[in-house]
């Protein structure tokens, strides 16, 4: 299996708090919105996974709205890792398992991981190359069981232009540390998601110009 690349030092600011904890403000920020986007398309009942879960503050809100869903964070860096398996032995949730080690980057996971009623990726696709961001999608895909939704959330580019001075510096900024990552084109990613045997993306605009898009598997 692939190593997925190191992560800009810019690119993912988590700070330690108590423990193995580390906390991201911009997790804080966006937990709410993104549980709310999530809710209107999550199954009542089912297995949800997210991807590359990082400190594990999100996952933990998404558990506690929607409890008719098992719940499994994934993460490859393991300190991180040890963050999630904090932040859920703290809410101590029924429906939420301790995190598991996963290079969504690496092809073979999606068969590895299939029966998914929901999959949930936050903030990752600008992190990563196309071709890994393909892998990710084309695999989330077949992970996915028949009727299950795929919910890809972050900043992304509308015809090829960022939608604000900040998301360009930051695009820029990004690009300067490794040449082969950056903000990813909405269109085109919507079209990496139907080659992947997924519905055409629903777009939803979300805070700090981000957006979430939402696909589904129908066989």
């Amino acid at each position: 299996m692939s190593t997925r690349r190191t992560l800009p030092p810019m690119a993912s600011v988590a700070h330690e708090t108590e423990g193995a904890k580390l906390h991201a403000p911009s997790a804080e920020r966006n937990a709410g919105p993104i549980t709310d986007a999530l809710r209107e398309i999550a199954p009542e009942t089912g297995r949800a996974l997210e991807i590359a879960s990082g400190t594990g503050q999100h996952v933990v809100a998404f558990a506690r709205a929607m409890p008719g869903l098992d719940w499994q964070p994934t993460e490859i860096d393991a300190a991180r890792r040890a963050s999630i398996d904090a932040y859920v032995a703290e809410a101590a949730l029924p429906n939420l398992s301790p995190a598991r080690p996963l290079d969504a980057t690496a092809p073979g996971w999606g068969a590895e991981n299939g029966g998914q009623d929901l999959i949930v990726l936050v903030n990752l696709l600008h992190l990563i190359s196309t071709p890994e961001a393909r892998t990710v999608i084309r695999e989330a895909a077949q992970a996915l069981a028949p009727g299950g939704h795929l919910a890809l959330y972050g900043p992304f580019l509308r015809d090829g232009q960022a939608t604000s001075e900040g998301d360009a510096r930051f695009d820029a900024s990004l690009r300067a540390q490794d040449a082969g990552i950056g903000y990813k084109d909405v269109a085109e990613v919507g079209e990496w998601v139907e080659a992947a045997g997924l519905t055409p993306p629903g777009t939803r605009e979300m805070p700090a110009n981000n957006l979430l898009l939402a696909a589904r598997r129908l066989t």
